[in-house]
């Protein structure tokens, strides 16, 4: 590879078009740098950097795969995370949707038990009312019974004082006196 590079170098038209001097002589300022170039390439070769050179480009290659690898490695491990991070986001938001309708149940069953609690409510109030009006009615009623009764009781009174002489007494309260005494004894 090395002739070829000199054999093209050699074969090149500027430094063939040097005009009226031969090329090989060292008058020709071309032909001087093309062995300066070509020394220059020979201690290269000596010191055998292309091997060097090759090496650096062969480790530089072998870096760089090298870090693609990680990136591409990165990058999947980052798929990945966002792929679980979207999982949990899912996961989450129907979870949030599931407190929330639960919540809206537990509303719903809440407002309708307060409706029965004042449903039963109203009805006791009223059951109380009306169970007041009837002890008022009741009360009323005896009221007036023992009014009458006590009119009743205070006009028979009056009627049998007018009909009743003293001897009719004595003889009533005798009789009521045998009959305590037989029911006493």
């Amino acid at each position: 590879m090395l002739r070829l590079a000199a054999l093209f170098t050699l074969a090149a038209g500027p430094a063939l078009a040097a005009g009226d001097k031969p090329f090989f002589s060292l008058a020709n300022t071309d032909f001087v740098v093309l062995i300066g170039f070509l020394c220059f390439i020979g201690v290269l070769v000596y010191f055998k950097e292309p091997g060097k050179i090759t090496g650096m480009l062969d480790k530089r290659a072998t870096d760089i795969q090298t870090e693609l690898d990680e990136a591409r490695a990165l990058r999947e491990e980052a798929q990945t995370l966002l792929a679980q991070y979207e999982r949990k986001q899912r996961d989450v938001q129907d979870q949030a949707d599931q407190i929330v309708a639960h919540a809206r149940d537990e509303a719903a069953a809440a407002a309708e038990l307060a409706k029965e609690d004042i449903k039963s409510s109203i009805a006791r109030r009223l059951q109380a009312a009306e169970d007041k009006i009837a002890s008022a009615e009741a009360s009323a009623l005896r009221e007036v019974r023992d009014r009458a009764t006590e009119i009743a009781v205070a006009a028979a009174g009056e009627v049998v004082a007018k009909q009743m002489d003293a001897a009719q007494a004595d003889s009533l309260i005798e009789d009521a006196i045998a009959t305590v005494d037989a029911k006493l004894h």
